[in-house]
């Protein structure tokens, strides 16, 4: 026999809503345990033939994994009293510590991690681990290849030590309203605040968009529009915990 709950917790525990949620609908006899109604949201349970309007109910598994899309406007935090929080893009979690694995800036898009696995979010985040990271951005300016290979050397943004070795790519050249843009794309092998920012203004130029599009071996799925999400399992996550590990 596996470990006992209250049913209420274990209703909530598995998604199936608010404590308050669930023991209404306790209350409203739509719980079965095996072939029996039950109505005490205290009664223990190891989660065995658990049943919600005759479907059975599963376990929570150990950790959570979302991959948000994150849409500019809401900021990597778990709360926040005045701004929206990429949590409130989720089903409700009660009971669930989750949390943004490695944050993105209010108006920063793309791949974001959010989870209650703590061991994997050291995996992707401990610095001698060296995750890549790649970001698509516009910038209003010309860069051009000295800019590649000031990116290539790293260089001094203002902080103890020059950046590691990164890699930019120029994709497109744009002119609007007169005035130079270039779409390009950045590897970087760190994550320092504001990064791929300072080292496109040490260059001469000005983020004006920056989306995420992969960290380590998770890839921000082309059908997934901002504000989306995708959940996804430890297994599925497991090469990503275990790659990169060169520092």
């Amino acid at each position: 026999m596996g470990n006992q709950m209250r049913l209420d917790r274990f209703l909530a525990d598995a998604g199936l809503g608010t404590r308050t949620e669930v023991k209404k609908y306790i209350r409203q006899g739509r719980i079965k345990i095996g072939e029996e109604i039950v109505n005490r949201p205290d009664l223990k349970t190891d989660g065995q033939d658990v049943f919600f309007d005759g479907n059975p109910v599963s376990a929570s598994p150990e950790h959570l994994y979302y991959l948000l899309n994150k849409p500019a406007g809401w900021v990597s935090a778990t709360e926040d009293t005045r701004e929206k929080t990429v949590l409130d893009l989720l089903p409700p979690h009660p009971r669930r510590n989750l949390f943004p694995v490695g944050r993105l800036d209010k108006d920063t898009e793309g791949l974001l991690l959010i989870t209650d696995d703590g061991a994997l979010a050291h995996a992707l985040l401990a610095p001698g681990r060296h995750v890549d990271k790649v970001y698509e951005a516009l910038v209003r300016g010309k860069l051009g290849e000295e800019s590649v290979r000031a990116f290539e050397n790293g260089m001094d943004i203002g902080d103890d030590k020059p950046t590691l070795p990164a890699k930019l790519e120029l994709i497109e050249d744009r002119i609007e309203n007169g005035v130079p843009y270039v779409l390009v794309r950045i590897t970087l092998h760190e994550g320092r605040y504001h990064q791929v920012k300072r080292m496109i203004k040490a260059c001469g130029g000005e983020v004006v968009r920056l989306r995420r599009l992969s960290m380590g071996n998770l890839t921000l799925p082309d059908g997934l529009l901002p504000g989306q999400w995708l959940k996804m399992t430890a297994d599925t996550l497991f090469f990503l915990a275990n790659s990169n590990k060169q520092g």
